[in-house]
């Protein structure tokens, strides 16, 4: 297994609409793995969500450490692994929701995830550590 890549090395990755789990830690330390979409943006990697009392948000505001794990599911098997702390922000909420949606789920999918989803936060993840790997050379 090959782990001494960048994120330049996994930029395709970073780029595709694979489905990324992050993981929040709730009061008694166990974690909550939650399958999400995501965008790389400005050196954070962002999660959008409909709203400040979602589980996760509220685990994030108690214990603001999060992890990502962004896995490759063809070969080569490549993936990406985040260790970071968290800001939440109701800050580019519309961009970051209509950016994912039409990466995830094409252009015309913006307008409808919009309707369904018209407020809400985003996830900011500070990477502190971050792991890439890739299990083919």
């Amino acid at each position: 297994m090959r782990s001494d890549l960048t994120l330049d090395d996994v930029a395709d990755l970073v780029a595709s609409p694979v489905v990324a789990t992050l993981a929040t830690y709730r009061a008694d330390g166990s974690v909550l793995l939650s399958p999400v979409w995501y965008e790389l943006r400005e050196g954070t990697f962002r999660v959008w969500t409909g709203g400040w009392d979602e589980g996760k948000v509220r685990h994030l505001r108690a214990d603001p450490r999060a992890g990502l794990v962004i896995p490759e599911q063809t070969p080569p098997w490549r993936g990406i692994e985040v260790a970071g702390h968290v800001e939440v922000t109701e800050e580019d909420f519309a961009g970051s929701r209509d950016r994912t949606a039409e990466r995830y789920q094409g252009a015309s999918s913006v307008a409808g995830m919009a309707r369904a989803f018209p407020g809400g936060v985003v996830i900011r993840i500070h990477p502190d550590r971050l792991r890439i790997w890739s299990v083919d050379g």
